[in-house]
């Protein structure tokens, strides 16, 4: 399988979204197409997580700016310890989508063993807690919320692996090999690049303090966010929720979310604090249109990932 047929497959799996129909890299339009052409240059392929959220231009632009200068843009962390903490974000967050992904991207850069231990749920030094410097922290901490963020998207629009189903058994090794080296680090990614697709944003992020680009890029993101039309009902509830929350997962059961009648509010609240329950039938009951939907589940996810950060520390040995 080549890498031509393997980028032509993941461009085919904007397909498989569920719930909203992306819009597709040939019929791409304005900021549409030019973030597009940034995430194919910088990340290698046009990746499904990111370009699922296209019938929403500014949410894709804020998803790509976070997870551009976090993850793909140079900077004083290694592409490997921003990985190891994309896959322990994901792991924690039982999003077997972005683990399997990390993990390819692990091994293709030479650290397989690291990506077969967190697989197998052995423990894994995370990077954040040895960061020698504030702007190291930074980019850490940044990546690590880009997957808050991003594993509770996948959860909803994605299925459980990034290879498409039409990838048999017999070549589907074969194709995380060639998938592995589509994210392998692109040189030159200099950091930045992404912050003219939005505004300037206002809120400072203290975690970002030691790394200016980073600190824009989440300040620009978190103004597209606020500015969405969510009901402020829906946005009373989310946040009250996880005023108090600890990080932790509520488990495998959805009783948790009984007492909320409304299914918008009751949507927005389990992407926040359990992507992994929503279901067809959540989805279907809050009846939005593909923009709206985006638009509610980027928000939520946003909104956990802040909280998550807020609460959270390494894990360590």
């Amino acid at each position: 399988m080549t890498p031509k047929v393997v980028q032509l497959a993941l461009r085919r799996s904007l397909r498989e979204v569920r719930h909203v129909r992306p819009v597709p890299a040939g019929r791409a339009t304005g900021l549409v197409r030019d973030v597009y052409r940034q995430v194919e240059r910088d990340f290698g392929m046009l990746a499904p997580p990111v370009a699922l959220h296209s019938p929403s231009p500014p949410v894709l632009a804020a998803v790509w700016s976070m997870l551009r200068e976090s993850l793909v843009a140079e900077g004083e962390t290694s592409r490997a310890d921003r990985e190891i903490v994309a896959t322990l974000v994901s792991q924690g967050n039982s999003c077997p989508y972005c683990v399997e992904v990390h993990g390819m991207a692990l091994d293709s850069l030479g650290h397989s063993s690291v990506a077969s231990s967190i697989a197998a749920g052995r423990a894994v030094a995370d990077p954040r807690a040895t960061a020698s410097s504030a702007a190291a922290r930074a980019e850490l901490t940044a990546v690590a919320f880009s997957f808050h963020y991003l594993n509770r998207v996948v959860s909803v629009f994605l299925g459980p692996s990034p290879l498409p189903p039409s990838v048999p058994d017999s070549a589907r090794s074969k194709a995380k090999s060639v998938l592995g080296r589509f994210l392998k680090p692109v040189s030159g990614a200099s950091p930045g690049l992404s912050l003219d697709f939005l505004p300037a944003g206002s809120q400072d992020f203290a975690w970002a303090a030691g790394n200016p680009v980073v600190g824009d890029a989440f300040s620009r993101a978190s103004s597209a966010f606020a500015s969405l039309t969510i009901s402020p009902a829906v946005r009373d509830v989310v946040l009250r929720e996880l005023s108090t929350w600890d990080g932790s997962p509520p488990g495998l059961s959805r009783s948790w979310v009984d007492s909320v009648d409304e299914p918008v509010a009751r949507l927005a609240l389990v992407v926040a604090k359990a992507a992994y329950q929503v279901d067809d039938a959540l989805v279907a009951a809050a009846g939005l249109a593909d923009r709206e939907l985006i638009e509610l589940v980027g928000w939520s996810a946003f909104a956990a990932a802040q909280r998550c950060v807020a609460v959270s520390a390494p894990v360590v040995d």
